[in-house]
């Protein structure tokens, strides 16, 4: 039976993606670690992995991202301070921060979490912490690259303008190639 490698996620608008483009570029710049870029146009809010899905199981999680979204109206956030995961002197991760009405991205993830949980997809072991991935470090880095790189990004100033309503959810598809992964919308639900 064919499997999906699938995720749910809230999509960006092309201004902010444009934006973290700017941000990946001045970092590289000054940037000896040997980090993996993530492409901007696949940075997005990832609300729920999924993984490795039989694709006759893509309707009945689309409805249950439908019934998660139902009840909570488009809300506003922003993309704003710059960090990384999971310190400063040990880094794996390079993130941009949101801020905005967090708590309704808080419940609306909490839904889709116990939506799926129905449906037999176990819960996520970690706390919900929104943010934007826009680097991971490579796994050869020494303890001295990854610490300089924290340095770095605690002197860059990031001054947060990027602001956006998320008005809807979506069933990703995820198919990695050699390239990197390649993102299809499966399906969307609008928030109302």
């Amino acid at each position: 039976m064919e499997q999906v490698r699938c995720f749910i996620a809230i999509e960006l608008p092309e201004g902010i993606k444009g934006g973290l483009r700017e941000l990946q570029a001045q970092l590289g710049a000054g940037c000896s670690t040997p980090v993996k870029w993530v492409e901007p146009v696949n940075i997005n809010q990832t609300l729920k992995v999924l993984s490795d899905v039989a694709a006759p199981r893509m309707e009945e999680i689309s409805l249950a991202m439908t019934e998660a979204a139902r009840g909570i109206a488009p809300f506003p956030l922003e993309v704003r301070e710059l960090g990384v995961f999971p310190n400063p002197r040990r880094v794996q991760v390079v993130w941009v921060g949101l801020g905005g009405e967090l708590e309704r991205l808080a419940r609306l993830q909490q839904r889709i979490e116990s939506g799926l949980g129905k449906l037999g997809f176990p819960a996520e072991g970690r706390r919900f912490a929104p943010h934007l991935t826009l680097a991971r470090v490579r796994e050869q880095a020494t303890p001295l690259e990854r610490e300089k790189l924290g340095q770095l990004i605690a002197e860059t100033e990031f001054a947060a303008t990027h602001k956006f309503t998320v008005d809807s959810v979506r069933l990703m598809k995820s198919q990695l190639t050699r390239e990197g992964p390649i993102y299809t919308c499966l399906s969307s639900a609008a928030l109302r």
